[in-house]
C-alpha cells in the first residue's frame, strides 16, 4: 500500500525555491567584536585592540568569522504548508569573503535555494537548504552560508 506523500514537492518548489526573505541590518559595534570575542574565549588582538590589530596583516580590527552567527537573518514561513512541524538543524557551510570591521553595516538576505522530500526512519522528511549571504555597507559580500534545514 502507497501513501501519498505530506506535502506537494513540486507545488512548494515552485512558490519557495529563489525566494528572499525581507533584508536585515546588523550595525557592527567595536564594544559588541570584543564581547563576542570574549565569550568565545578567544585572545587574538585582532578581536579586541586595535593598536595592536593595526600592526597585523588586517590592518586594524576585525570581527571572528563566527560573529555572523549572532546576525539576525529574516525567515521565509513554510510552516503553514507542510504538516511537517519539528524541525532539526541539518548544518551550514560558510565561505568568508570580506573582514567585518567596527562601523560596517551588514545587511543580510536569506534565499531558498532547494527543496527535497526524503523518507527517513521516522518518516518523510523536507530538507530545505537556504543561502544567507551577507554583504557590507560598499556592496562587497562579507561572508555567505548554506544552510540545511530538516522538517519531520
Amino acid at each position: 500500500m502507497t501513501t501519498d506523500p505530506p506535502v506537494d514537492i513540486d507545488a512548494l518548489k515552485k512558490k519557495y525555491v529563489g525566494q528572499e526573505s525581507s533584508p536585515t541590518v546588523l550595525e557592527v559595534e567595536e564594544g559588541h567584536i570584543v564581547a563576542f570575542a570574549e565569550a568565545i574565549g578567544d585572545p587574538n588582538p585582532m578581536w579586541n585592540d586595535e593598536a595592536a590589530a593595526r600592526r597585523l596583516p588586517s590592518r586594524g580590527m576585525a570581527a571572528p568569522p563566527t560573529f555572523l552567527r549572532a546576525a539576525r537573518t529574516g525567515g521565509i514561513d513554510i510552516a503553514s504548508e507542510t504538516p511537517l512541524q519539528r524541525i532539526l538543524d541539518g548544518g551550514s557551510q560558510w565561505e568568508y569573503h570580506e573582514l567585518v570591521r567596527p562601523g560596517d553595516r551588514i545587511t543580510v538576505v536569506t534565499r531558498i535555494d532547494d527543496m527535497t522530500l526524503r523518507s527517513g526512519r521516522l518518516g518523510p522528511m523536507l530538507f530545505v537548504t537556504t543561502v544567507t549571504t551577507y554583504t557590507n555597507q560598499f556592496l562587497q559580500v562579507a561572508a555567505t552560508q548554506k544552510s540545511t534545514l530538516i522538517r519531520y
